[in-house]
């Protein structure tokens, strides 16, 4: 088997398009989750914690650092900027709460399709099934 050969094999396996088309929506939710974040929710959480931006916190390093915002300071030598850190933290955790929302809100909805009820009525047996079951009933009345 050549490799061009294998490697087509590779590429039609269902799994693997199935990953293409998982990645190609994963970026496009990105976005989606990402304006979120940004545009909806941490406007309501800066406004509730009072408008505190953390990416400024910072501890000087060295007694020649003096500057009050983060980026100045590292002009002037090092420093452990914890706040930056911390604003991702605070981000992941809102980002991951909300997933976790989706995903609960997705998993009732598929809850619900699930529990819905089939249909009462079975499909009438195939028309030799039906045959049969009438010539085992006649047989056993003649017996």
């Amino acid at each position: 088997m050549s490799m061009v050969s294998e490697f087509r094999s590779f590429i039609a396996k269902g799994n693997v398009v199935d990953l293409a088309v998982g990645i190609i929506i994963g970026g496009a939710f990105t976005g989606i989750v990402n304006s979120l974040v940004n545009d909806v929710v941490m406007p309501v959480v800066g406004v509730v914690i009072g408008g505190i931006d953390f990416s400024d916190y910072f501890f000087a390093l060295s007694s020649t650092v003096t500057a009050p915002t983060l980026e100045a300071a590292k002009a002037q030598g090092p420093v452990f900027a914890y706040g930056k850190f911390l604003t991702v933290i605070i981000n992941f955790l809102i980002l991951a709460w909300i997933i976790f929302l989706m995903v609960k809100g997705v998993n009732r909805i598929r809850a619900a399709e699930e529990k819905k009820p089939a249909d009462a009525t079975p499909a009438p047996p195939p028309a030799d099934v039906q045959l049969l079951t009438e010539i085992r009933d006649l047989l056993k009345t003649r017996a």
